[in-house]
C-alpha cells in the first residue's frame, strides 16, 4: 500500500502531460460511466465501435468513475488496492509447492517491485491485466493438484477477461493446454490433467469471450478480437526496432508526428542523421511510412469513417511491416532479438516519463541490471521446482515467460508488455534464490505433528 501511495505522489505531475494512452481509457470510462456506451463519441448520429481498446479495463474505470467521480486519484487509489491483491496471489501461488516463509518473500519481493505500483498510479490497463493473469497464474497450478472441473471452468473465464484486458494473450489458454498434452506426458509427469479437462478450459474461454466477437462483427463486420489494434501496427513497429537506439527512433517518430510538411520533416531528419553520424535514407523512409500510414485513418472526419478507416490503417501497417521484414538481414534479426528480449524482460525504468531523457545513464544500467538478475535467478527457480518434485508446477509456471517472449518477439516489445508476467517471474526468482542459497532447503514445508496434553 505505501509503495502504491508513494507513486500516486511521484507520478502526479505526468497525470495529464504524458502517457496518452491513458486519454482513451478515460475517455471510454466517462462515456460508459455516464451513458452505458461503449465508444467514445456517444452524441454521434451513427453509433461509432471502439475499434483501439477492449472493454475490461474501460468497464473498471467507469465504475470508480461512477462511484468516486471523474478523476484520476480514485482510479490510481483503486488500483493501488489491486496491487495489495497481487501481492497476496504470489503469495498463495507459492504457498502451492514451498513454505510459508518463502510464500511471504515472494510476496514481498512483489510489493517492492516498482514497475507494477509505478503503472497503478496511471490510467493504464497493466496493473489489471496483472491481477488477472496473476490469478489465472494460481488458478492453473492448483489445477494440478485439485483436479475438480470447476477450477478448469474459472481458469478459462480468467483467461478470457486477461485477453479483454490485455488482447495479446488470447492465445495463452492454448498454450497452458499444450503444456499440459504435450510437454507433460514426454517428461512423464504423472499427475497430470486429462484431455477434457482442458478442453472444458477452452470451452469456457471461448464462451466468455462470444460477447465480444459478436459486437465486432455486428459493429464492423469481422470476427476478431480487436479490429485495428490488432497486430499490423505492432507488426510494423518491431520492424524498425533494433534499427537505431530507442532514443533516437523516438525523436525521429515525434519528427514524424509534429511536422506536417514533407520537405521541412526531410531536413530535419537530414539533419539529425549528420549529427548522429548515420545514413539519412533509411530514417528518411521510416517517417515517410509514419505519415503516409497514419493520413489514412487521421484524415476522415466523420467519427465513423474514421473508425473504418482506423481498420484499412491497421492492414496497411501489416502489410508494409512485412516488405520491410523481407528485407532485414540476419544480423538485423539476431539484433531485434537480443535486444527485443532485453527490452522486454530488464528494460522497464520506474522513473517519470518526463525525467527519463535526464536520468544518469548509470541509473538506467543499474534498473536494468536488477531486472536481468531477476530473469536468470526466476528460470533458475523454474528448474529447481521441476528438480525438487513438482515438474508440473515448474512447468505451469515457466510457461509464460516463453508465451510473453514468443508472442511479443515479431512485434514492437516493450518492458510494460511483460508485466503481467512478472509477478510469476517475482515467484520464481525468490524460489531460484533459496534454491542458491541453501540447496538443501526443502520448498515443502515441514509437517509437525502435535499432542495436547
Amino acid at each position: 500500500m505505501l509503495h502504491g501511495l508513494f507513486f500516486i505522489w511521484y507520478q502526479q505531475p505526468d497525470w495529464t502531460t504524458q502517457w496518452s494512452d491513458q486519454d482513451g481509457y478515460r475517455r471510454l470510462g466517462q462515456v460508459l460511466a455516464t451513458t452505458g456506451k461503449f465508444t467514445r463519441f456517444p452524441d454521434a448520429p451513427t453509433f461509432v465501435p471502439e475499434v483501439l481498446r477492449t472493454p475490461l479495463y474501460p468497464l473498471f474505470v467507469a465504475t470508480v468513475y461512477r462511484v468516486f467521480g471523474v478523476r484520476q486519484l480514485p482510479v490510481a487509489l483503486a488500483q493501488t488496492l489491486v496491487f495489495v491483491l497481487v501481492c497476496l496471489t504470489v503469495y498463495a501461488i507459492v504457498r502451492l509447492v514451498a513454505s510459508e516463509p518463502i510464500a511471504l518473500g515472494a510476496a514481498a519481493a512483489t510489493a517492492l517491485f516498482p514497475p507494477i505500483p509505478y503503472f497503478g498510479a496511471l490510467v493504464m490497463t497493466e496493473v489489471l491485466t496483472t491481477l488477472l493473469f496473476t490469478l489465472s497464474m494460481w488458478l492453473a497450478v492448483s489445477a494440478l493438484r485439485d483436479k475438480g472441473l470447476s477450477r478448469f471452468v474459472w481458469l478459462g473465464v480468467l483467461l478470457a477477461l486477461t485477453t479483454l484486458s490485455r488482447p495479446v494473450f488470447v492465445l495463452f489458454p492454448f498454450a497452458l493446454a499444450a503444456v499440459g498434452l504435450i510437454v507433460f506426458p514426454l517428461l512423464d509427469v504423472r499427475e497430470r490433467p486429462r484431455i477434457g479437462q482442458w478442453a472444458v478450459t477452452i470451452a469456457a474461454f471461448a464462451l466468455t469471450m462470444a460477447p465480444w466477437f459478436t459486437y465486432n462483427y455486428v459493429t464492423l463486420g469481422r470476427f476478431t478480437l480487436s479490429p485495428a489494434g490488432g497486430v499490423g501496427r505492432g507488426l510494423w513497429e518491431g520492424s524498425w526496432q533494433a534499427t537505431w537506439s530507442g532514443r533516437l527512433q523516438n525523436e525521429l517518430t515525434h519528427l514524424a508526428d509534429d511536422i506536417d510538411d514533407r520537405a521541412e520533416l526531410d531536413r530535419r531528419v537530414n539533419a539529425i542523421a549528420d549529427r548522429e553520424q548515420l545514413p539519412a535514407a533509411p530514417m528518411l523512409e521510416y517517417v515517410h511510412q509514419w505519415e503516409d500510414i497514419r493520413l489514412i485513418w487521421t484524415e476522415p472526419t466523420d467519427p465513423y469513417a474514421r473508425a473504418v478507416a482506423r481498420v484499412k490503417a491497421d492492414q496497411e501497417y501489416g502489410r508494409v511491416a512485412l516488405e520491410n521484414m523481407r528485407r532485414d538481414s540476419p544480423v538485423h534479426l539476431v539484433k531485434r532479438l537480443s535486444r527485443g528480449l532485453f527490452i522486454l524482460w530488464a528494460g522497464e525504468i520506474p522513473f517519470r516519463y518526463s525525467e527519463i531523457n535526464t536520468l544518469s545513464p548509470w541509473i538506467i544500467r543499474v534498473c536494468w541490471g536488477v531486472q536481468a538478475v531477476i530473469v536468470l535467478l526466476a528460470l533458475w527457480g523454474g528448474f529447481a521446482v521441476c528438480r525438487r518434485g513438482h515438474m508440473g508446477e515448474g512447468l505451469i509456471l515457466l510457461a509464460p515467460i516463453l508465451y510473453v517472449s514468443a508472442v511479443h518477439f515479431p512485434l514492437l516489445t516493450e518492458a510494460r508488455q511483460s508485466l503481467p508476467a512478472q509477478p510469476t517471474l517475482l515467484a520464481l526468482a525468490v524460489l531460484g534464490t533459496v534454491s542458491l542459497i541453501a540447496p538443501s532447503f526443502p520448498l515443502e514445508a515441514q509437517v509437525h505433528k502435535r499432542e495436547h496434553l
